[in-house]
């Protein structure tokens, strides 16, 4: 399948939209007030979607390229080292039996399938004007479903999108923590993720002085600012979770710093972390870009 865009669709291809507001006019102004920075939760009104019940979840599975597809063993500790081992089942079988599977399971870039798209788009679509006020032109619109069993954990780590997470059924709670912070990801685990290495990040006690936990039910979500670490504890039921994701110039201006200070760390120079939003990191983005476009960035 295509690569997804890093465009916004045409009309054309939103022509599947939700009828219903899913964020109210309250959670698009506390989102507003708090994006880009400020983990928050919202509340939405994505109860139930026929898109995202079990069955329709397995099928959707089941058609997707096996790279768009994760599951791993559910009962895992909050920090490991490595990804985590298989569990002996297939994806269809991980979902429908969730609830007695000891799993979790990502589906991602559910926007290769035109349905999802859809969704995907009109729940974006509903927060754009907030978002753009802020951090311009939202762009490569991405969705990912999470499928846990009960109790199931997924590790600490963090994630290069702006990300809405929307709790379908069941229970979670996700603990974050600042972003940006070296003492919950060190500047050298940035850099070696945004040149192709793990997000799984290395797990200390001491660090829960300074967690937010955010609990989560049906009909809650919660905003994940770029790069900020966190973790899931699921809950006692079987849990079905929707991410909504985008990145701005400035989340790309980022990544590229970071990829530009890994080069220059690898030739003994410590360089300056790149600045949180508002800052602007564009002439170490730029650098950087000019030597992918070379071929000098390996």
């Amino acid at each position: 399948m295509n690569a997804p865009s890093k465009h916004w669709p045409t009309t054309d291809q939103r022509h599947h939209a939700l009828v219903t507001d899913i964020f109210d006019a309250t959670a698009r102004m506390e989102f507003a007030q708090s994006y880009p920075e400020v983990p928050h939760k919202l509340r939405h009104a994505l109860d139930r979607h026929p898109l995202l019940d079990l069955e329709a979840l397995a099928q959707l599975a089941e058609s997707l390229p096996e790279a768009s597809i994760e599951f791993n063993r559910g009962d895992l500790p909050i920090g490991i080292d490595d990804k985590p081992g298989a569990t002996g089942m297939s994806i269809g079988e991980t979902i429908r039996q969730v609830g007695e599977a000891n799993s979790w399971a990502a589906l991602k870039n559910i926007e290769q399938v035109p349905a999802y798209e859809a969704l995907l788009m009109e729940l974006l679509g509903e927060l754009r004007d907030e978002i753009e006020a802020k951090t311009g032109a939202m762009l490569t619109p991405q969705g990912f479903i999470f499928i846990s069993s009960p109790n199931a954990v997924t590790p600490y780590h963090f994630d290069p999108e702006h990300n809405i997470l929307l709790q379908i059924r069941g229970s979670k709670v996700m603990t974050q923590f600042p972003a940006g912070d070296a003492r919950f990801a060190p500047d050298e685990v940035h850099e070696s993720y945004h040149s192709g290495g793990p997000r799984e990040l290395k797990w200390d006690d001491s660090f829960m002085d300074e967690a937010r936990a955010f609990a989560l039910g049906p009909g809650d979500a919660v905003f994940v600012p770029v790069m900020a670490p966190h973790f899931v504890q699921n809950g006692p039921a079987s849990s079905v979770s929707l991410s909504i994701t985008w990145r701005s110039e400035w989340s790309y201006a980022e990544s590229d710093a970071r990829g530009l200070n890994h080069l220059l760390r690898q030739r003994g120079f410590s360089p300056r972390a790149p600045g949180r939003w508002p800052n602007g990191n564009a002439p170490k983005a730029y650098a950087f870009r000019a030597l992918r476009k070379l071929g000098l960035t390996r």
